[in-house]
């Protein structure tokens, strides 16, 4: 592949499927260098045209207990009630300055991504008329009926 910048989507997969022709290149090889160079490319283009979003405290604390396997219960040495983990996970009431040290301590949870500005509540979709659709309504009673 002649190595040239990445202008579109197609140059970018064009460009992805060389690195994965490259991949398995021995360190001094020529191979190994257009490698290098495609993906400092790919990587410029992706953080132009694709950027990643910082993950929020909420999100992080989800993935971190998906993770560990650990259950809302499993909180509770963090936020001392099931009223404030459901309000905290539900985004009704944001993280104090002691959960956020002990989620820090206890979960190993960056304080950048505990004290970032927090991401707006999910909503449930709405139908024409104004009310909740049939899926946001399943989803409700669903959560409902796993209490």
């Amino acid at each position: 592949m002649k190595i040239k910048p990445i202008r579109s989507k197609a140059d970018h997969r064009e460009a992805l499927l060389a690195i994965e022709r490259c991949w398995n290149a021995r360190p001094g090889t020529a191979e190994r260098d257009q490698l290098e160079v495609l993906a400092t490319l790919v990587d410029v283009y992706e953080q132009e045209h694709a950027p990643i979003e910082p993950a929020d405290a909420i999100e992080a604390l989800l993935f971190r207990m998906e993770q560990q396997g650990l259950t809302r219960r499993d909180l509770l040495p963090y936020f001392r009630t099931r009223a404030r983990v459901s309000e905290v996970l539900s985004r009704k009431r944001r993280l104090t300055l002691a959960a956020i040290r002990a989620l820090h301590r206890g979960l190993g949870i960056p304080l950048d991504v505990l004290v970032a500005e927090p991401s707006p509540p999910a909503r449930a979709s709405q139908s024409a008329k104004g009310r909740p659709d049939r899926a946001a309504r399943a989803t409700k009673a669903a959560a409902g009926a796993s209490r």
